[in-house]
């Protein structure tokens, strides 16, 4: 099976591209370092990847920006920044990457626990992450040739947890294995249109 993973040396993403690595072809692209560059912020940009990747089995995404920060300070480019990014950004790898999946593929996008469980200072966060995986539930519905599209949404995960454990006060970190497993059901299973939650 032939993958690429988007934020693939990001702090999910480098354990995700080490288990697929294992049994499966690896593409990995990122804003700076990568196989291949991309900044999925720009349409043109993700158009340019995909043609320099050519066709894949499976895509997944693990990267996407969104401003942190209280809702008295954020200004309406600060909302932009997560809508052009983890929002738009996701939409428009299904939206131009399902051109370059082959027959049956899949693409797994990411969102996380914001979605249901917001935490102070993630209105613009929280608000993304909602979008994308109301936008997975209703596009899976149209999606031809057997493709399928699901989203991972994770708690706080062991890797990221020194950095964030001040912003989720009681949560229990999930294990990277763990987190790996929700991809691996969305790439290899037959699930279609979920949100693949893990909590710990």
């Amino acid at each position: 099976m032939k993958i690429l993973i988007i934020g693939g040396n990001g702090t999910i993403g480098k354990t995700i591209t080490a288990h697929f690595s294992k049994e499966d072809e690896v593409i990995v692209a990122g804003r700076s370092s990568g196989d291949v560059t991309v900044d999925i912020a720009s349409a043109d940009s993700i158009i340019k990847m995909f043609e320099t990747v050519g066709t894949v089995d499976a895509i997944i995404n693990v990267a996407g920006d969104a401003k942190w920060d209280t809702f008295d300070n954020l200004s309406e480019e600060d909302f932009y920044i997560g809508i052009k990014s983890k929002m738009m950004g996701q939409v428009n790898l299904v939206r131009l990457g399902r051109k370059y999946l082959n027959d049956g593929g899949s693409i797994t996008l990411t969102t996380g626990i914001l979605a249901d469980e917001p935490v102070y200072m993630t209105t613009s966060a929280a608000m993304v992450n909602g979008a994308i995986q109301s936008f997975v539930m209703a596009v899976a519905l149209e999606l031809d040739r057997g493709l399928r599209v699901n989203v991972v949404s994770a708690d706080l995960v062991e890797d990221a947890f020194e950095k964030y454990k001040d912003f989720f006060p009681g949560n229990t970190p999930v294990p990277m294995d763990k987190v790996v497993g929700g991809y691996i059901k969305s790439v290899k299973g037959k699930i279609n249109g979920a949100v693949i939650r893990i909590r710990g």
